[in-house]
């Protein structure tokens, strides 16, 4: 969340704030491309029935799954995913840079499971679309009608410009800048989505290998389901990002100076000197840098990874008072008393923004979150499967 000084709205793809130096206000988006696409031929009664059902739906899930056309990916949803042995391990901060919520480390067992070799390219999303006819969250306009309801009387409309489909996109200051006021690095764009990574007039055509970026958490959902997996639970996408080990980074314990070739980083000062050292100034085609031990590629840099799991600021400390955790899922509940409005879920890995002076994300045991129904050019996934 943006906080300014003074008062207005800030946009983060579904999610908009409203902020005073003390208080801030959600306004989030219910989908209903669902309910247009699929009733246009329904009669009265069906059209009624559908209503209720959509609201259920909205209220429940809050997520919109895609006509399912095409269930499965390949005849065998296992092609590019690699089984990821089970093991026990300390889950949680492991070095002098690990953030509060890193912490306690807690003791978490894995079962076996298989996990894609790589994140979900332009290419595996084009044609999960081209199947499904799937519209991404960031490609639908906001309907101010949905959204007033939920809202206390009284609350502006935001203007039409606002509402009107798009993303985050990272644009590159021309100097320091305070690193707490994330407006100055992140704008919203109108006309953003996975298509059109930095906008209107960019394209993916020359990147089909790289990885889709602009998904929202429902998003990621609606394409593991269709390919017939699911997305990883954090424990699992740290161990998986581990290899086995207690190593600081996926790629070993070399400082982040030396590993210009592990990994898609910034290089330089953030967020305005970018020296490049590993040839990519934004993504990077998948499988660019060498695999984890386990064969992984990419689980450091390049772009974050949506997880199954709720973000809940408690929740290492709850699993710790349990023992050893079997096969976790996560919190029943979110809980980030930063942003208490935003249903908040886990992403992981870093990406070719992160920086030591920043974020550090490529860090195994580096948590991240962000809100349900928002994206970005930096925010990707790739999916998992039970053995």
């Amino acid at each position: 969340m943006f906080m300014l000084k003074g008062f207005l709205f800030i946009s983060l793809n579904r999610h908009y704030f409203r902020t005073t130096q003390d208080s801030f206000l959600l306004i989030k988006k219910m989908g209903d491309g669902l309910f247009k696409i699929i009733s246009i031929s329904l009669n009265m009664k069906q059209k009624v029935m559908l209503i209720f059902w959509v609201m259920a739906l909205s209220l429940a899930t809050q997520n919109c799954q895609p006509q399912n056309k095409n269930k499965t990916l390949n005849p065998d949803p296992l092609i590019q995913m690699i089984l990821i042995p089970g093991g026990t391990f300390a889950m949680g901060g492991r070095s002098d840079q690990a953030y509060l919520d890193e912490f306690p480390q807690h003791k978490v067992s894995i079962d076996p499971f298989y996990m894609d070799v790589n994140e979900v390219s332009n290419a595996e999303f084009d044609e999960f679309t081209t199947a499904t006819g799937y519209i991404t969250v960031a490609e639908k306009d906001i309907n101010w009608d949905e959204i007033k309801v939920q809202l206390p009387e009284g609350t502006p409309k935001l203007t039409d410009d606002i509402l009107k489909a798009g993303s985050l996109v990272f644009k590159e200051t021309s100097g320091p800048v305070d690193l707490m006021d994330y407006s100055q690095w992140w704008h919203w764009t109108i006309g953003a989505h996975w298509r059109q990574p930095e906008g209107p007039g960019s394209t993916i055509e020359g990147r089909m290998d790289h990885p889709v970026v602009h998904v929202a958490y429902a998003d990621a959902q609606a394409y593991a389901l269709w390919a017939g997996k699911r997305l990883p639970t954090e424990a699992e996408w740290e161990w998986a990002a581990s290899g086995g080990t207690m190593d600081k980074y996926p790629w070993g314990n070399d400082p982040i100076e030396k590993a210009t070739d592990k990994a898609n980083f910034w290089q330089g000062i953030f967020p305005y000197k970018n020296l490049v050292q590993d040839g990519y100034s934004g993504t990077a085609p998948v499988k660019s840098f060498p695999s984890n031990p386990f064969g992984l590629f990419d689980m450091a840099g390049n772009v974050w990874e949506w997880c199954q799991d709720r973000y809940d600021v408690t929740s290492y400390a709850i699993d710790k008072s349990k023992g050893i955790i079997n096969n976790p899922n996560g919190s029943n509940q979110y809980n980030d008393p930063r942003e208490p409005y935003a249903p908040k879920h886990i992403i992981r890995g870093g990406s070719f923004l992160c920086n030591e002076s920043y974020c550090s994300g490529y860090r195994v045991s580096r948590r991240m979150s962000t809100s349900k129904d928002s994206g970005s050019n930096h925010t990707g996934f790739r999916c998992a499967r039970d053995y």
